[in-house]
């Protein structure tokens, strides 16, 4: 990942597994590469630069355990370094998370944005959800207008990988378009319960009406 965009979904990341559970920076290369990994190239050697940036920003700390059964001596180079969150990097970390721009619903971010989908806003869900759909839905229609020009003139195995490039937008659609029903579903199920609720205390006397 390269660029703006790349360095603030590695910055989300980063925060975000840091919120979870503090980590030194070989087991965060392992948990981003499994984050990251699944929808972009994750390039190690953009880990450390955002960490540093990061400690320089007071978002995140270094914690440095002591090994009372190594000598002083030795213990800088043989400890782990833990990172992490301070509150600032806390209130950060949600700062980024009630985002829901066009940079949380193309490739580069979605993926990082709907991992950490339980920590968010179900208004801001439901726009990335949305924001993502529509992005697919114009490409969809990109790739079958491509389609449709090119299907007399390239071969058989570049038309099959053109129809499965298209199968696979299609079916990212669909699986959209079930979690947008499900969230819409859920919060109105909120809405209604959070109605209820309140009539319910409305309704109930009051101590003058007594």
């Amino acid at each position: 990942m390269s660029g703006r965009k790349g360095q603030g979904v590695l910055e989300l990341a980063v925060l975000g597994l840091l919120h979870e559970s503090p980590m030194h920076g070989y087991e965060l290369r392992k948990r981003l590469n499994t984050l990251l990994g699944m929808f972009r190239a994750f390039s190690y050697g953009s880990l450390y630069p955002c960490l540093k940036q990061l400690l320089a920003n007071g978002l995140i700390m270094e914690d440095r355990p002591e090994e009372p059964t190594v000598p002083l001596a030795l213990q800088s180079r043989r400890s782990k370094i833990v990172y992490k969150l301070t509150a600032e990097g806390k209130e950060r970390l949600q700062q980024l998370l009630t985002e829901a721009g066009p940079a949380s619903w193309e490739d580069e971010g979605f993926g990082v944005h709907f991992a950490f989908f339980s920590h968010t806003r179900a208004d801001v869900r439901l726009r990335i959800l949305e924001g993502r759909r529509s992005r697919l839905e114009e490409r969809l229609e990109g790739v079958r207008a491509a389609l449709a020009r090119t299907r007399e003139r390239v071969d058989s195995y570049t038309l099959e990988l053109q129809n499965h490039g298209l199968e696979s937008v299609e079916r990212e659609v669909r699986w959209l378009n079930e979690l947008i029903g499900r969230e819409r579903a859920e919060q109105e199920q909120q809405a209604q319960q959070e109605a209820q609720t309140s009539k319910s205390i409305q309704d109930m006397p009051r101590e003058t009406d007594r």
